[in-house]
């Protein structure tokens, strides 16, 4: 990782249509699309893609790409150049592939040869431009983001309904006596005050929606024409009725003071209802399933649910039962949340609900519906401290802020010798792998395909893989994204290995692995994965190394050294490898988090960054960022402050040996023992470390999609468990092998493969 900064840190990678390895993933760079898909929407596991099946087959490795339909040009940004669907030039006509630079011109441009279906089309005369040159290069491409850009949109003519926000806050007896009510009601009101004061495409007349729930549906009519707003009940929600269409859904700004008045009045509602036996968070996705069905339009559910929950089937605890062949049974959803998922996905409706309980129910785990739409779950415990209050503040905020794409269609397409022989990522899975529906999605969204041959490649056509998004704006604007990545080939199996990067096959194991955890037991999925990686090195050692090896020596390809070191971790990941130490929800809600998770996030989990920090700061001389570390205890000292930093959350290691003046500067106190140790908050202190030590975590925080939690470990103490999970290359506390033995025991055994 520090290799490839230092040659591609903050400089140019041009991304040609002759592809190249791109940078790592880790490393922050700007991509110049002059032909070929950016890796941050295309990232292919390998570069160069072996001819034959039988040498990819030989290789042991996966032929296919990472995909993040919404991703922009580069990170965070989407703006991609647009063409409109009348002014575009057709694709194929045969099957379907949007025009890119990979389709091949003939007869004076009147025709294109199609590499995805291998397929000759007319030009219609309309879009007819002659060409010029050997190569038959039609005169107005570089006019054309279609013929030049491997990246590009185009604007439907068609426009659809915009998108709604919904809310839906429980009001059994349990959310009434926990004495929340009062402030998640006034920071929706903050936000939709906001939302109504901010001119932004996103929020602008947005339509907005309110329910409240217990074991009935309480619906509220908002129309500007009425007095107050109407409440309307529905006492039978098996048989979901709307009694009124018109004002369910009303523009923000004629409705927020009638919202207003009900959510000032929720808190003060009487329970009427016993929670004991639970309610189900599936009555409000029903209820707003029924409105948005009814008014035709996507949307976002926003569901604050407090009463327990009830228990779908039965559940075993995590002792024993993960060892067992059975775990399918718990990361599994029912059929019934298969079946409201479905019909959240063909409505365009992404579900995110904010658990204001704390609550760890085995098989009543509420996070399948909203992940399986695009949507999130978001657990506190009660809202009653400052660090959960402060969380809740920033996930409502970035939800109902965040861009998205609405009733989302993903269509693939691969050059004519390949097919399409899966997907895997955190979506309702369909009859084709090569067309995957979405409710909803971001930018960082990311799916793992995987190619498989089906005849020989032609080696001067190489390999082209186009992926067509179609989805709704949040205006109703029905748009298609489409990136296409040209690779070459060769017979040549040294091309392929070299062409290969160990972050992008880890993202790709890690999506199919943890898709595969439905349907496998783990301890199978734990050897396929050491499997794999030890036959592709003996077949590297054998087919790509020079005789003189010697039987010691353990040779890795250039940008595979990383390789054991990631699997090692992924085998002994929470979801793969459980332990004792974490509830059945925790993995489940772990599985879903990584699922989703683009190829940089991905590398982090896996192996996080182990920050050192500075004791003292000058500052007239701030001091620039230090590497990062390897990832084991042998990296900590007693004298020194470490921040660990994964996607998921931040730890802050304080040795005991750290001198008592930056204990003051840092945390306000001089004695260790007296440190806050577990969740916390630094104080916000006027001297340079505090100031350098507080922007660096506020900087690591902008970068991930969740609001994480800073955890302060002290050195020895009980807390220092948490760190050591994640101190990936050590043995791990559940019971997962060390990485210095994980990859002697790889070398061993790629080494007696080929005895």
């Amino acid at each position: 990782m520090a290799e490839d900064r230092a040659e591609w840190e903050g400089k140019v990678f041009v991304s040609e249509p002759v592809s190249r390895l791109p940078p790592l993933a880790t490393t922050s760079c700007i991509i110049e699309d002059r032909g070929n898909a950016s890796p941050f929407a295309i990232r292919a596991t390998s570069y160069c893609v072996p001819c034959e099946g039988q040498t990819a087959l030989l290789s042991h490795l996966p032929l296919g790409a990472l995909v993040s339909p919404l991703a922009g040009q580069n990170t965070g940004k989407k703006s991609l150049p647009m063409c409109t669907e009348a002014e575009c030039v057709v694709g194929c006509g045969w099957c379907g592939a949007s025009m890119c630079p990979a389709m091949g011109w003939q007869d004076c441009g009147q025709r294109f040869y199609c590499p995805f279906c291998g397929k000759l089309s007319e030009v219609p005369w309309q879009h007819y431009q002659p060409t010029k040159g050997v190569e038959g290069v039609r005169l107005d491409k570089d006019k054309r983001p279609e013929l030049s850009m491997g990246s590009y949109e185009i604007l439907s003519s068609q426009k659809g309904e915009a998108a709604v926000l919904l809310l839906a806050i429980d009001v059994s007896a349990s959310a009434l006596r926990g004495a929340h009510l009062e402030f998640v009601t006034q920071q929706i009101h903050t936000l939709l005050s906001s939302l109504n004061r901010t001119d932004s495409e996103t929020s602008s007349d947005i339509r907005v929606g309110l329910m409240t729930y217990d074991s009935r549906i309480h619906l509220y009519d908002l129309s500007p024409t009425l007095s107050r707003p109407h409440m309307l009940v529905i006492t039978e929600p098996d048989d979901l009725q709307l009694p009124v269409r018109e004002g369910l859904l009303v523009s923000l700004k004629d409705c927020i003071d009638s919202i207003d008045s009900v959510l000032q009045l929720i808190p003060q509602f009487s329970p009427e209802f016993d929670d004991s036996s639970g309610v189900p968070t599936e009555l409000p996705v029903k209820a707003a399933l029924a409105i948005l069905q009814a008014l035709s339009c996507p949307g976002k559910l926003l569901i604050f649910h407090t009463a327990p929950l009830i228990e779908i089937g039965v559940t075993q605890s995590s002792s024993g039962f993960f060892g067992s062949n059975k775990p399918k049974s718990i990361f599994q959803p029912s059929e019934s949340v298969v079946s409201l998922a479905k019909q959240c996905v063909s409505q365009g409706c992404g579900v995110h609900l904010f658990v204001l309980s704390q609550q760890d129910v085995g098989g009543a785990w509420p996070g399948h519906i909203p992940y399986l739409t695009g949507g999130a779950l978001h657990n506190y415990s009660h809202l009653q401290g400052e660090l959960d209050r402060e969380r809740f503040i920033t996930d409502l905020r970035r939800t109902v802020e965040a861009e998205t794409g609405y009733r989302a269609e993903l269509k693939l397409f691969v050059s004519k010798d390949l097919r399409v022989s899966g997907c895997y990522g955190l979506f309702v899975p369909g009859p084709n792998p090569g067309r995957v529906a979405m409710a909803t999605l971001d930018w960082r969204a990311t799916l793992a395909v995987e190619l498989t041959h089906s005849r020989a490649l032609d080696e001067t056509r190489g390999v082209a893989i186009q992926t067509a998004l179609s989805y709704s704006t949040q205006t109703g604007e029905r748009r298609t994204r489409v990136h296409t990545l040209i690779l070459r080939c060769s017979r040549d199996l040294q091309d392929a290995f070299r062409h290969y990067q160990a972050q992008t096959l880890l993202t790709f194991y890690c999506k199919k692995m943890y898709c595969a955890v439905l349907e496998r037991p783990l301890q199978e999925l734990r050897e396929e994965l050491q499997t794999d990686v030890t036959e592709a090195l003996a077949s590297y050692r054998k087919h790509c190394c020079s005789a003189s090896v010697s039987s010691g020596q353990l040779v890795l390809p250039q940008y595979l050294r990383a390789l054991p070191v990631y699997i090692n971790s992924l085998r002994k990941s929470e979801v793969l490898l459980p332990g004792l130490r974490s509830s059945v929800h925790q993995r489940l809600q772990q599985r879903c988090q990584v699922l989703r998770m683009d190829t940089y996030s991905t590398a982090t989990h896996f192996y996080p960054l182990l920050l050192p920090l500075p004791l003292t700061v000058d500052s007239s001389n701030p001091p620039k960022p230090e590497e990062a570390l390897r990832c084991c205890s042998a990296s900590l000292e007693p004298r020194g402050l470490y921040l660990v930093n994964a996607p998921l959350i931040l730890l802050l290691w304080v040795g005991t040996q750290v001198p008592a003046c930056t204990l003051v500067e840092l945390f306000n106190t001089s004695c260790f023992s007296s440190l806050p140790s577990g969740e916390t908050k630094l104080p916000v202190l006027e001297n340079p470390l505090s100031v350098c030590v507080r922007m660096l975590i506020t900087t690591l925080n902008s970068q991930v999609s969740n609001t994480r939690k800073l955890w302060v470990v002290k050195q020895g103490d009980s807390c220092e468990e948490a760190l050591q999970r994640h101190l990936v290359e050590d043995k791990s506390p559940n019971g997962g092998a060390s990485y210095a033995d994980f990859l002697y025991h790889l070398h061993v055994n790629s080494v007696r493969l080929l005895q």
